[in-house]
């Protein structure tokens, strides 16, 4: 759904003149600045807590329960991107607290959790984590002009109101550049497509999947599904997806139900290649999960941990320091996000002071201001919240994931 964000005057936005819940204008392009993660500095910074303000910026996802490895990831990026930013002087001058609630990856919880937050004294969300809480969320935060930033929330309903923003691709783009990718690097022709029918995350990226099939040299031979009532055993699909004689079966659900996938494959002797997105992303972290079971699968995300960059490498380090794990992508979103927040708030000169409602509209506008260079690519943002960006793949081998080269 296509926002519109008002251009403002520097002096508006600094006072808040616009309405609460204000549509994004069309009008707004992005500036093409350039505000590298950790260097930005806006002009006539404040002292640090000079009047005793700060940052209060809080974080939703799942820290229990069966989504856990993602918010888990998240929790513990924004932790080591807010203890960075509060080394190198804060925001504008200011340090920032963090308070992250655990929603369960449950949308009332999520609500509930938001309320919480609000009440600790939130001016900014980086969340939340999983899609259906975060379009919940933002039907809320919306209300309050409270700025929204998901780290990886994809449906395209996550960014649907004009405060919320996303770090990751939407559902549409990774099924669209999970095509282009499999037909471009000729990795396969007959494609077997399993997927969850009855989540939006799913059927979103199959969707559009389908759509790109065949411009990209793709002939999907299998088409199944199921659902959340029926997500354990998968032998009937993949029986059908094997005598269609596909040689690469495309997953585009979570980790937890892919492990199950996996292993049904092997004990039926069914050996394709395996692709998936995004919610792939921690299997490797799965209590009692057999690595081996993974060799060979691919996956679409915009960050590897193996990447030679001093930037990831510098991320990865401190994040197995201090977490004992090889960080996610969902890890490398929050961590851009932290960082998309401080660039966008020194662009606009903004204090802690101001309210929820100006800091709100005035991040609308900055954000669309500001260029990334983050651990997930060199980012821009669209006056819709969407970010712009380069998909990566990776392979896992040897029980690890690894680059692979386009």
């Amino acid at each position: 759904m296509k926002k519109a964000i008002f251009v403002l005057l520097a002096a508006s936005m600094v006072f808040g003149l616009a309405a609460c819940g204000q549509q994004k204008s069309s009008e707004t392009k992005a500036a093409g600045e350039t505000t590298a993660a950790g260097e930005s500095k806006a002009e006539g910074q404040s002292e640090a807590g000079k009047d005793g303000a700060v940052w209060k910026i809080g974080g939703i996802g799942p820290v229990t329960g069966g989504a856990a490895v993602y918010g888990l990831a998240c929790k513990n990026a924004q932790q080591i991107a807010v203890d960075e930013i509060n080394a190198a002087g804060g925001i504008n001058g200011y340090k920032v607290e963090m308070e992250f609630d655990d929603d369960e990856h449950d949308a009332e919880k999520s609500v509930n959790a938001y309320n919480h937050l609000k009440d600790w004294g939130m001016q900014m969300l980086l969340g939340t984590v999983t899609s259906a809480p975060c379009i919940q969320v933002s039907n809320e935060s919306v209300k309050d002009n409270m700025f929204q930033l998901t780290p990886s929330g994809s449906s395209p309903d996550c960014i649907a109101n004009s405060n919320t923003f996303a770090v990751c691709f939407s559902d549409p783009q990774q099924g669209e550049k999970s095509a282009e990718y499999i037909g471009s690097h000729k990795l396969a022709t007959k494609i077997g497509i399993l997927y969850d029918s009855s989540d939006v995350y799913s059927s979103g990226i199959h969707d559009s999947f389908v759509a790109n099939a065949e411009k990209n040299g793709l002939q999907v031979v299998a088409d199944e599904q199921f659902t959340a009532d029926n997500k354990t055993d998968f032998n009937i699909q993949l029986q059908n997806i094997r005598n269609a004689g596909a040689e690469l079966v495309f997953l585009p659900f979570y980790y937890t139900e892919a492990a199950l996938v996996l292993k049904q494959s092997k004990d039926m002797g069914y050996s394709p290649i395996f692709f998936g997105c995004d919610g792939m992303d921690g299997i490797l972290n799965l209590e009692g999960f057999d690595k081996s079971l993974a060799e060979g699968l691919m996956l679409l995300t915009p960050f590897s941990a193996d990447a030679k960059d001093e930037k990831t490498q510098k991320f990865v380090a401190a994040y197995k320091e201090r977490f004992k794990e090889v960080p996610i992508q969902f890890a490398a979103d929050t961590y851009d996000g932290m960082y998309a927040i401080k660039a966008a708030a020194e662009k606009a000169n903004l204090n802690p002071s101001m309210s929820v409602e100006e800091l709100g509209t005035a991040m609308e506008k900055a954000m669309t201001e500001i260029k990334l260079e983050g651990l997930t690519g060199t980012i821009t943002w669209n006056a819709d919240g969407s970010p712009s960006k380069e998909p990566k793949a990776v392979v896992i081998k040897d029980g690890a994931y690894q680059s692979i080269e386009n």
